[in-house]
């Protein structure tokens, strides 16, 4: 769907960094959603990658294993629902939804707010 400048992306390799919004770690396929009508793309255990997040947004929340977006900060919707419900969070990730493909499988690292690849691979 989108393509990624780091088609040669090494293993444990930083693609992003942002804001450290909700701690801990969590390995997934990263889901781009840009809006409502995507979220039937969107499956459990889903790194949920889009610009921002509302309260209709958190069915996502709720089933993501990690979230990293391109605006916001630790008082953002998307930082404070993560928190929440124990994922990790990344946000104001510049380019998040470009950098990122559907379906690369990532390491959201909330704690240091970085997204990496853990292997060269797609799931």
């Amino acid at each position: 769907m989108m393509s990624t400048p780091f088609p040669e992306a090494a293993p444990g390799e930083v693609l992003l960094a942002g804001i450290a919004a909700g701690p801990g770690t969590a390995v997934g396929p990263a889901r781009i959603i840009g809006g409502p009508d995507d979220f039937a793309r969107f499956r459990p255990g889903d790194v949920l990658v889009c610009r921002t997040t509302s309260p209709a947004w958190t069915p996502l929340l709720a089933t993501a294993c990690a979230v990293v977006t391109e605006t916001g900060g630790v008082s953002a919707h998307a930082a404070i629902v993560a928190r929440e419900f124990g994922i990790p969070a990344v946000l104001a990730a510049p380019k998040a939804m470009i950098t990122l493909t559907d379906g690369l499988l990532v390491r959201v690292d909330g704690t240091r707010g970085h997204v990496a690849v853990p292997n060269a691979g797609r799931i």
